[in-house]
């Protein structure tokens, strides 16, 4: 069925002279349907609304809306229906409640048991003053389904860090810890970036593992999840920050502790309960008691492995294995390590170091060849040279002699030869080049393309170069 809406729609664009395939392709419609509704446009008929026709659950709208609210399933729902004489069928009442939650913008309020549930979500306050500057700021809120008791925190960042010390923060206020956490899609720019970040996730899973929670993030697209915590952002916003102004961090904090351990006594609009009272009463008992020790929270991060191997942490430098140059890795630091990840594996370990601009090099973490000690290198590629033939090896050492620094590019651009030019070609050449003094890739490379290594070659002394 066409609404009145897209028949409007259709009009217009078929008045604007566009045709049939287009007006599908635009409003959706099949090429058939669109057809239909151009004929009767042209036939001058005009759109009749059909108005829907009833069905069976309509009737018990209210009541099956209660028993959602009473947490009834489809399953008790469909058998509550059957005993009161109405005969559907279990799919049918399984449709209806998904309409019903879906349409309108109707949800069902979901009830909590004393010490299930909290909520968590960060507010956006806009600038305050924090050490003499304007700042961006936030603020924190947690609030317990049940009783609805408040815990509310200023901050000027939303890392994960803040996040997870926030929590500890709550859970100190209420003494005890619910069962679960609700957590905000986190909408916020910086902490959404950050917290679905493998080593991110990694320490949040840690923390509410120590605490002993069970984090439960909202559905996306399902405001109503954490409907509790947004009217405790929305309550703070309008009741306390709404035209009052501070003068600091510190008179900014202090009034705010002093509001909400007061707000905490009102009597709340929704449970008409006072929050203090109830959670005394009925929730601070059922809390998870606080941890002997608290959770020693590690800061984390991203960072790129630089070409040398080494990653930048506090003004020091810090090895992680060459295969990952030119990637991100994940940090963890704690007071005397360091910790370094690649999607959740741990790939280097080093103790901290103090100071500035110092190197912490994992040996083992770099290329073979790298590890080469100046002699060890030099035999490595002597043994090369010399497979090659007698002066080629000659020509090694001279190489070394004259190029002590550099000389690796050279050898191994001669070396290089051998994918183009047969080893006597080669050998050949470096006897020419050693005949005139030369060292140069690029002469012995041409000496082996225009064929010059098949004239003679005269040594006016027989030299032998050797190091040292």
């Amino acid at each position: 069925m066409i609404g009145v809406a897209m028949y409007i729609t259709i009009k217009s664009l078929w008045e604007r002279h566009k045709n049939k395939s287009m007006i599908a392709r635009l409003t959706g419609h099949d090429w058939k349907t669109v057809a239909k509704r151009i004929k009767e446009i042209e036939e001058g008929k005009e759109y009749i609304a059909q108005k829907p026709h009833p069905r069976i659950l309509d009737y018990h709208k209210e009541q099956i809306i209660k028993w959602l609210e009473d947490n009834l399933s489809g399953v008790r729902i469909h058998e509550k229906m059957q005993e009161e004489g109405v005969k559907v069928g279990y799919s049918t009442v399984k449709d209806y409640i998904c309409k019903i939650k879906k349409r309108d913008h109707i949800f069902i309020r979901m009830h909590t048991l004393p010490g299930e549930e909290a909520q968590v979500d960060f507010g956006y306050l806009g600038y305050t003053l924090y050490q003499g500057k304007k700042r961006k700021t936030w603020v924190f809120n947690m609030r317990l389904s049940y009783s609805r008791l408040d815990y509310y925190e200023i901050v000027y960042d939303q890392r994960v860090e803040t996040f997870i010390q926030c929590h500890i923060n709550a859970f100190n206020y209420f003494g005890g810890i619910p069962q679960y956490v609700k957590i905000d899609n986190l909408k916020a720019a910086i902490l959404k970036a950050n917290f679905y970040e493998p080593i991110y996730q990694e320490l949040y899973k840690n923390f509410a593992y120590h605490y002993g929670f069970h984090p439960l993030p909202c559905r996306v697209r399902r405001p109503n999840d954490k409907g509790k915590v947004e009217s405790g952002i929305k309550y703070v916003k309008n009741n306390f920050f709404l035209g009052r102004k501070f003068n600091g961090e510190k008179d900014l904090k202090e009034r705010l502790f002093k509001w909400y351990t007061r707000a905490n006594l009102r009597i709340h609009g929704t449970t008409r309960k006072v929050p203090r009272e109830v959670f005394e009463k009925e929730e601070k008992a059922k809390l998870i008691p606080l941890p002997q020790e608290e959770f020693k929270l590690a800061s984390v991060g991203i960072r790129k492995v630089y070409h040398d191997c080494h990653i930048y942490v506090d003004y020091n430098y810090y090895s992680v294995p060459f295969e990952y140059v030119g990637k991100e890795v994940e940090i963890e630091l704690t007071r005397n390590l360091l910790k370094v990840y690649h999607q959740g594996k741990e790939i280097a370990l080093h103790s901290r170091l103090s100071g500035r601009g110092r190197f912490a090099t994992n040996n083992s973490h770099y290329p073979t060849y790298k590890r080469y000690s100046d002699t060890e290198y030099q035999e490595k590629y002597q043994a090369k040279m010399a497979h090659l033939g007698t002066y080629t090896e000659q020509l090694f050492f001279l190489v070394i002699k004259e190029h002590p620094r550099d000389w690796n590019r050279t050898v191994q651009g001669i070396l290089s030869l051998g994918k183009t030019y047969p080893d006597e070609v080669i050998e050949a050449a470096c006897k020419r080049a050693l005949s005139f003094g030369v060292t140069r890739y690029s002469v012995i490379r041409n000496i082996c393309h225009n064929g010059s290594y098949l004239m003679p070659v005269e040594f006016e002394k027989e030299a032998v170069y050797a190091i040292g």
